[in-house]
């Protein structure tokens, strides 16, 4: 069972893979490759009874066809006298059908390939969506990047060598067939020959699937490389180390080329050695046949007919496959993927629709990251439409609080409590879809200011009303009016062309666009000079009443106003109250407002 087991995984398991994607149509692959092979076999079967009227006997004899004989005695049996004219329309006839036959065959394979591609691309982006944040924030950025581009087209790519291997494959059987049928022994001579040649190209096979995997593994750390080059392109620039930087990509795109030459080459060879080694068995056998064993050559060439398709279709199969290890790595690196989004899934959002009315109460909660606590026994309230601030030195786990009330990481234990609803669960959609989220790196889409802020409404008359209204909420009101384009201004990548308070300014506008009930706001103003900071801090405290407002912040001067200040340490909560209660109850955080004069 165990050996069976590994023969399965060893050549079936990319089968299994496309089978799983496919289904059915794997089959419709098939039939279409047999026809085109049956097809072509009748009509090369016509080149005896052709080679007899054109010989001496001017008379077709079924027998010479072997067991193939059927085909003249079923036309025979039409009443259809075999003439030189009949033979050739009937081999006419044949081809054409062929020629259909793989016309069809290629317009359903490029339908197959594309709803392939679609799906994968599909189900990768939908398992990204789905994949928990916890997990997220420590995966490489630069594999998952280069899996949804780069790996899904060299993935397409070895789909399309597998397949064309696997109907070669299916040639091959069919020809065999059609050869055996007419001469058994040559058939016998010719199959020795050709698992000989197989021998040559198992060590190509081996280091084209290692030159593969290694490929795979430099792309997703030069897509890692990339990410990191355009979002520090403004540090490396200042600090003149973009060369520096640079030489670092350089290096790294010689190692992919060196893996991509070396499958060049290798693919090469295997190209370069096919018809020489074809020629070879076939003289060798047909020597072999007509000196030493005296069979006649009419039969033989038929035979040889079928047996050069068959070994073309070798060939071919075993260049495709070798072009299909060559993007091996790719289907390896995506299935894992796939895996990896399937076991790190999101826990299954909560159907029932979480309405926030009066409070949250964070009970008894704690959180570990393996086995460091991050956040350890925190009991809290939180009432609907009240602004709370948390502060704490940096690594106190306000922000990993504020996410946890985002519904972004759940709690190791402990538990979450909504107005009656005991224990729920803040992974829920209705509930996220009610939250503001406001961070110290703005999130700036490569388009316009309207679609950046509106995330890309329909441009109404209402909704370009309530646009202008957040931009002037926003204090962006002057910046916009002076641009030429308006509202229609494009921002560019991660809007590289806007200032830090400008970005965070349309980010909390995005926000204000919403219709939310918690803004949270996670060093939101910190890239904002001093009178902007002001402005939209205004504009934040007349929110005070309307909404739920969870603030991060270290500069407490920000959170004066706030009905519920939570002071935290080390993943602990030092005390909660107002400004003026933490002034009095709490001693360091009387330090904290003494040392930055607030």
């Amino acid at each position: 069972m165990d050996q069976l087991k590994l023969f399965i995984k060893k050549y079936f398991e990319n089968f299994a893979f496309f089978y799983g994607h496919l289904r059915y149509r794997v089959f419709f692959v098939v039939i279409f490759s047999i026809a085109v092979g049956f097809l072509d076999g009748l009509g090369l079967t016509m080149f005896l009874p052709l080679l007899q009227l054109v010989g001496d006997s001017k008379q077709v004899d079924p027998d010479a066809l072997g067991n193939l004989a059927f085909v003249v005695e079923f036309l025979q049996g039409l009443g259809i006298n075999l003439t030189l004219f009949s033979v050739l329309l009937f081999m006419t006839l044949f081809f054409i059908l062929k020629g259909a036959a793989v016309f069809f065959q290629g317009v359903y394979q490029v339908i197959v390939q594309q709803y392939f591609t679609r799906k994968i691309r599909v189900e990768n982006i939908k398992g990204l969506n789905a994949l928990s944040y916890r997990y997220f924030i420590q995966a490489d950025v630069g594999r998952i990047q280069n899996t949804l581009t780069g790996e899904v087209d060299r993935v397409s790519k070895a789909f399309a060598s597998y397949f064309l291997a696997f109907q070669q494959a299916i040639l091959v059987v069919v020809y065999m067939v059609f050869a055996f049928m007419i001469d058994a022994q040559f058939a016998v001579l010719v199959c020795l020959g050709g698992v000989l040649t197989n021998f040559v190209f198992r060590s190509v096979y081996k280091k084209t699937k290692q030159a593969s995997t290694a490929l795979t593994k430099e792309s997703n750390k030069f897509q890692g490389l990339i990410i990191q080059h355009v979002s520090n392109f403004k540090y490396l620039k200042a600090t003149a180390f973009l060369d520096t930087y640079g030489d670092r990509l350089i290096q790294k795109i010689d190692e992919i080329q060196a893996q991509g030459k070396k499958i060049g080459i290798l693919t090469s060879f295997l190209k370069g050695m096919r018809e020489p080694l074809l020629i070879l068995v076939v003289s060798s056998v047909i020597l072999i046949q007509t000196s030493i064993l005296g069979s006649p050559l009419g039969p033989i060439m038929i035979s040889l007919l079928f047996f050069y398709r068959a070994l073309v279709a070798v060939m071919g199969g075993q260049t495709a496959w070798n072009y299909f290890l060559g993007n091996s790595g790719s289907l390896d690196n995506l299935t894992s993927f796939t895996k990896s989004l399937k076991s790190n899934k999101e826990i299954k959002r909560s159907k029932e629709s979480l309405v926030f009315k009066e409070k949250i109460q964070l009970r008894d909660i704690s959180l570990n990251y393996g086995e460091t606590q991050i956040l350890n026994n925190i009991n809290l309230q939180l009432p609907k439409n009240k602004t709370i601030a948390f502060v704490g030195e940096s690594g106190s786990g306000k922000t990993t609080l504020v996410n946890m009330l985002a519904g972004l990481i759940p709690p190791s234990a402990g538990s979450i409590h909504m107005d009656q609803q005991m224990n729920v669960s803040l992974n829920n959609k209705g509930y996220q879809k009610k939250i503001g989220y406001i961070t110290q790196e703005p999130v700036i889409f490569n388009d316009t200011i309207f679609n950046n802020v509106t995330l890309w409404k329909e441009k109404t008359e209402e909704n370009v009303q309530k646009f202008w209204q957040v931009i002037k909420e926003a204090s962006i009101t002057d910046f916009l009016k002076d641009l030429p384009s308006k509202e229609e201004t494009l921002l560019g990548n991660n809007g590289v062309n806007l200032s830090g308070g400008q970005r965070q300014r349309i980010s909390i506008a995005r926000e204000l666009f919403k219709n939310i009930d918690i803004l949270i706001l996670d060093e939101a103003t910190s890239a904002l000079d001093s009178e902007t900071e002001l402005s939209i801090q205004q504009n934040m405290d007349a929110l005070n009443g309307t909404c739920t407002i969870l603030m991060v912040a270290h500069r407490l001067s920000t959170i004066k106003n706030a009905d519920i200040i939570v002071l935290m340490s080390k993943g602990k909560i030092l005390g909660s109250g107002s400004f003026e209660e933490m002034l009095e109850n709490v001693p360091s955080f009387k330090r904290m407002v003494s040392l930055q004069e607030v």
